[in-house]
């Protein structure tokens, strides 16, 4: 008799965690991107993750500011962030990513503001169901909830490790081409060099000869 009760919560807690969905943006070079949320009230937790997934070396400058342009955080060259701070203030607070130091390079960022405290889903009462049974089921929700988003972060932080160790094999494979093509053409060089020695000697000894 509970699963209709069930079914129902799992899809709450599925959309909750959708609106959580990190996103990705191209951040082309010289460019400056704002993105936005706002606090309702005071002493609410503002959580922000950001990581650089390709291009550069995998740094970004970022610049956290509340309102009236308060700065909260900033920081420069820098590849991954996870923070969370108290909204003093009620209204926008803006995160910005800054490429400017990049004079041709792209950079694709992962990026998540999440404010916290936020109201619970709640979780319709079934007829003839007791609210200790709703309040049990509404709390094991939202213990799945929070290791879901454990899980979730931990994902993203095995993915920008694997794109960074892909990045550094491409790299290295490409320097290790570079040098090959440069080693064969120093041999074909040298010895090339070698042959028009030789038969400048041949030729010499040759016209001293006669």
């Amino acid at each position: 008799m509970q699963l209709p009760l069930l079914s129902y919560g799992l899809w709450a807690l599925l959309a909750v965690q959708a609106t959580a969905t990190a996103l990705t943006y191209k951040l082309n070079a010289n460019e400056e991107a704002c993105f936005y949320t706002v606090s309702q009230q005071k002493d609410e937790k503002i959580a922000f993750y950001f990581a650089v997934q390709s291009g550069g070396s995998f740094d970004i400058n970022y610049r956290v500011t509340g309102p009236n342009d308060k700065y909260i955080l900033d920081g420069e060259k820098e590849r991954q962030g996870d923070f969370v701070f108290t909204a003093k203030e009620v209204g926008e607070y803006k995160f910005c990513f800054n490429n400017e130091m990049s004079t041709y390079t792209e950079k694709f960022v992962d990026f998540e503001i999440a404010v916290e405290n936020e109201a619970r889903v709640s979780l319709p009462s079934k007829q003839g169901a007791s609210p200790e049974q709703t309040s049990s089921l509404e709390e094991s929700l939202f213990k799945i909830s929070g290791q879901m988003s454990t899980i979730t972060r931990n994902q993203k932080y095995f993915r920008t490790r694997e794109n960074r160790n892909f990045s550094t094999v491409r790299s290295t494979e490409g320097r290790i081409v570079n040098f090959s093509l440069i080693q064969i053409a120093l041999v074909v060089c040298m010895g090339a060099l070698q042959v028009f020695i030789v038969r400048f000697f041949f030729q010499g000894a040759r016209k001293g000869y006669v």
